[in-house]
């Protein structure tokens, strides 16, 4: 990032006006991790055998027509189990924006490095909007791979529920490291500034929050952690 647009990110973030309370709150639900993945753990066991044969049969649906192919979808738009992977990947070139639709969710929640040049094909070119949206939010998922420039072209450039998912997904790409947080930061406070949607807008400052708690957070660490260990 160059000295200008530094100066701008840093001026334009001194003049938000955030709650230390909402950030500290923000930031704990982002380090908690995935809600889901909370629930999940405290199945009983009969959760977990029930879950199992809805997968094992969502498996079966995947590989049948196109009406079973999307009951399968939604279990897997639910539940996690990576033996779908083989079979979802082959699902985003279906020429149904539902059966893409409902396969990049799937992906979403079960992210597979195999899929992500696919989804981002797709986020840059399908035709259809809702199929750009979901993969916009699938791709939060994927904050290790190469997506940040993608999400901050579609939060400048594609419609208004593509720019909104699009801003929150820039919100966890951010996270994963410093150097990733302020280029997020700066795309958020541009759109911020100029998006004509006033619930992108509000998107933004939800995301902006957690972008600069977590670049705070980060910040510190690396302050403070070379004193703590000597």
């Amino acid at each position: 990032m160059n000295d200008a647009n530094q100066k701008l990110t840093k001026e334009g973030l001194a003049n938000l006006a955030i709650d230390p309370d909402v950030l500290a709150r923000e930031l704990a639900a982002q380090l908690a991790g995935d809600p889901l993945d909370e629930i999940e753990i405290d199945q009983n066991d009969e959760d977990l055998v029930n879950s199992s044969k809805e997968c094992d049969l969502a498996l079966r649906w995947l590989q049948s027509g196109s009406e079973d192919i999307l009951q399968g979808l939604r279990v897997f738009c639910e539940h996690r189990d990576p033996r779908a992977l083989p079979f979802l990947i082959p699902l985003l070139d279906e020429p149904s924006p539902v059966v893409r639709m409902s396969a990049v969710y799937a992906l979403g929640r079960n992210p597979c490095p195999q899929a992500i040049n696919l989804l981002l094909h797709l986020l840059r070119f399908d035709s259809n909007a809702y199929v750009r949206k979901a993969t916009a939010w699938s791709l939060g998922n994927y904050s290790d791979a190469h997506v940040l420039e993608p999400l901050i072209n579609s939060l400048k450039q594609d419609v208004a529920a593509v720019r909104l998912w699009a801003s929150s997904s820039l919100a966890e790409v951010g996270l994963n490291s410093v150097e990733s947080s302020f280029p997020a930061a700066n795309q958020l406070l541009e759109s911020l500034q100029i998006d004509g949607e006033p619930i992108v807008r509000s998107n933004c400052i939800w995301s902006l929050e957690v972008s600069i708690a977590k670049c705070r957070l980060c910040l510190l660490r690396n302050h403070f952690l070379p004193t703590e260990l000597s």
